[in-house]
């Protein structure tokens, strides 16, 4: 079964929708979210970069009429058919490259890296449409008046790369249903992304480094070609201003793409914290952070495997031997408690197999032990083991019980009247007996099982015999009606005193006072 993702925004972000959308809207919703915001941070860029050309920095002015048809007619249709048509190019070749995960393909290792490497080949379009327009404006801008050249590469460099940056963090985010699609196989040995310290530095260098560098660079063609205080001035403000915006946008993004694996992880954390072993959160970082989530859902699959196991441990032992077990290491051996057995057996169990075919005696009996075991787990005991078509069931150990005599017959009566009512096609005989028996682990050491051994539970057993012949198929030991509370004793009456098969002493018998209604005693011969 496939565990249930973790609630609200499973890829970290609302605009990203969820992991089971149809393909078709996945590539329509990468493709807005690629498309819209590129070609909004290069308006902004281009419009950054004419700012700073022409007021912000210092140099020959680019506004005089010589410059007309470079600032009015070139740089309009350049910039509106490189970046709108380079944009949309590389966007859509993009998402063409990465259908296999739009379509649901299952990922080959090419494909996983050329989904992680995505941010990256967007970037270095990007790239390469800056550096066309750097070598482009550069040259118009230097043919007129040579003096602009060092501002105009400054500036278109300075926008570029601030573009760049932007655009690689906005299309990482943007690229995450892709990258979970890709990450679905595992994360590749080689990692195809940055990691966080990488990521951290980048945003560093671009928030910080590069507009600092660009200052210090005005700095030194100040002392080459002097330029007004009041203009150093503007520089220096603007530069400062816009330094700080980007390094608080790239730092936001940063921050905000290294924070959503985090919360996945927290709230599927809260999951397992509540009992949901389902819990699973969609891998769609390749840095440390989707190892951190691979980390958890592997956390959540061996609990849920634990789980299972020490379900069927529980199933096939008994829950409170289980449990035991886990809280102390299991050794070969026992020691004496005083316990009350209970001991079911079939009457007629021959005529029941070779009347009815053996997919029907199976599905007979598992509903007679379905009774059985809901009735002795009610009454605090456990059924410690199935021995063809009967039941042993054991009140006081390996847990304690106050009562466990009153518990034992309780049940047995209560099991009673349950089988007439739901299970009328089997009659048993039932067995009550108390006393001091050794329990423990019995077998080899590769091999053993948790059982009671002693007097009282070859006692149960022969008075299961002897219930199949008297009223209400159910019978008691005297002594275990003695170790009862009144309220549950008081059920019960001393009928006769008499010596089981295979027992030199004689025990007293006792039956409940009102038998189940619709039970029939079955008299049966007595066997060996």
């Amino acid at each position: 079964m496939q565990p249930s993702n973790v609630p609200s925004a499973p890829l970290g972000s609302w605009l990203l929708g969820s992991t089971d959308e149809s393909p078709r809207r996945r590539r329509v919703r990468v493709q807005a979210l690629l498309t819209a915001p590129l070609l909004v941070t290069n308006l902004i860029g281009s419009a950054l970069a004419v700012v700073l050309i022409g007021v912000v920095v210092p140099g020959p002015s680019i506004m005089r009429s010589e410059f007309a048809w470079i600032n009015f007619i070139a740089v309009p249709i350049f910039t509106g058919c490189v970046f709108v048509v380079g944009l949309l190019w590389g966007t859509t070749r993009l998402i063409h490259d990465l259908r296999w995960a739009t379509d649901n393909v299952p990922p080959t290792p090419e494909n996983q890296r050329a989904a992680l490497r995505g941010p990256w080949r967007l970037t270095r379009v990007q790239a390469i449409l800056w550096t066309v327009a750097l070598a482009t404006f550069t040259t118009m801008y230097g043919i007129v008046d040579a003096n602009t050249i060092p501002k105009v590469l400054f500036t278109i460099a300075f926008s570029g790369i601030t573009t760049c940056a932007f655009c690689y963090l906005l299309s990482e985010f943007a690229l995450r249903p892709i990258a979970a699609r890709a990450l679905e196989s595992g994360t590749p040995r080689k990692s195809a992304v940055l990691g966080i310290t990488g990521r951290t530095i980048l945003v560093w260098m671009l928030g910080s480094g590069v507009p600092v560098t660009g200052l210090m660079l005005i700095a030194i063609f100040s002392f080459i070609r002097p330029a007004s205080g009041q203009a150093l001035a503007i520089a220096i403000l603007v530069i400062g201003g816009i330094t700080l915006c980007v390094g608080l946008g790239l730092t936001y993004i940063n921050i905000r793409s290294a924070a959503a694996p985090i919360r996945s992880v927290r709230r599927g954390m809260e999951q397992v914290t509540r009992g949901d072993l389902s819990a699973h959160v969609v891998v769609y970082d390749g840095t440390e952070l989707g190892l951190l989530q691979t980390g958890f859902n592997r956390m959540a699959e061996g609990l849920r495997e634990r789980e299972r196991i020490r379900d069927l441990f529980g199933r096939h032992v008994g829950h409170e031997v289980a449990a035991n077990a886990m809280r102390q290491n299991p050794e070969l051996g026992g020691e004496e408690r005083d316990v009350s057995v209970l001991f079911v057996d079939v009457i007629g169990s021959t005529t029941i197999a070779s009347t009815n075919t053996p997919t029907a005696v199976v599905a007979l009996l598992n509903r007679f032990f379905d009774v059985i075991v809901d009735e002795v787990d009610g009454h605090g005991g456990f059924v410690n083991k199935f021995e063809g078509d009967a039941a042993l069931a054991i009140f006081g150990a390996p847990n304690r019980i106050d009562d466990h005599a009153g518990s034992a017959l309780a049940a047995a009566r209560q099991i009673q009247i349950r089988l007439c009512a739901e299970v009328p096609e089997i009659n048993a005989g039932i067995g009550v007996a108390s006393g001091i028996a050794v329990a423990g682990n019995v077998g080899a050491r590769e091999r053993f099982e948790y059982t009671v051994i002693g007097d009282p539970v070859n006692e149960a057993a022969r008075l299961s015999e002897v219930a199949k012949t008297v009223p209400g198929n159910l019978a008691a030991s005297g002594r275990a009606v003695a170790a009862a509370d009144d309220s549950e004793a008081d059920q019960w009456q001393i009928t006769d005193s008499i010596t089981l098969r295979g027992r030199l002493e004689e025990t007293e018998l006792a039956i409940p006072r009102e038998p189940a209604e619709g039970l029939v005693s079955t008299p049966v011969p007595p066997t060996d």
